[in-house]
């Protein structure tokens, strides 16, 4: 349900920026997000860490975008929130032996912890890179074609690294057979 809110965030600040311009679209993304953390607030009484921290890097960022005229900031705010995804990877993985990526997944998948890491790591490393192409496409390129990148871009690219690391770790999967002998 998450994501399904995160991506409406996203159309929001597409269709804001397609038909009025960045400012307003960045201010749509501001309000659709401040909304969506009143709901969550409003139904659970409590906000996620995650879902916080990201609202007020939109708040920051967005704001500052508004405020001085400059769409450099909104276009950061897509590098500073993957470089966060890349470094809390990292460190819960290397320095604490925890895999983020096992405590989302583990309760479908039975992995070794060595795979597991190297799960994480490859994530981390495909956020860090997503940050550095960000920043390169925002200062190389044209406000249209980072906004479209941001919308169909970003969204393609992290939907074919999912795919690559499901058919990664698919061989390493329990087979049919195994599963059935556990049962008996």
């Amino acid at each position: 349900m998450q994501n399904m809110f995160d991506l409406f965030h996203l159309i929001v600040f597409f269709a804001v920026y397609k038909t009025v311009d960045i400012y307003a679209a960045t201010g749509a993304l501001i309000a659709s997000t401040a909304v969506h953390v009143g709901y969550e607030w409003f139904k659970t009484k409590q906000l996620p860490k995650k879902q916080f921290y990201l609202f007020l890097i939109v708040l920051v960022m967005g704001g500052m975008t508004i405020y001085f005229q400059d769409d450099a900031f909104i276009k950061w705010k897509v590098t500073v929130v993957n470089l966060i995804f890349a470094v809390g990877i990292f460190v819960s993985q290397a320095f604490f032996k925890v895999s983020p990526m096992q405590k989302m997944l583990g309760k479908e998948m039975k992995l070794t912890d060595q795979l597991w890491a190297k799960i994480s790591y490859a994530w981390a490393a495909f956020f860090a890179a997503i940050a550095a192409l960000n920043l390169y496409i925002a200062y190389n390129f044209s406000q249209d074609f980072w906004v479209n990148f941001k919308m169909f871009g970003l969204m393609g690219l992290t939907f074919v690294f999912g795919i690559l690391t499901v058919l990664y770790i698919y061989p390493h999967l329990p087979k049919d057979e195994e599963k059935q002998e556990e049962k008996s």
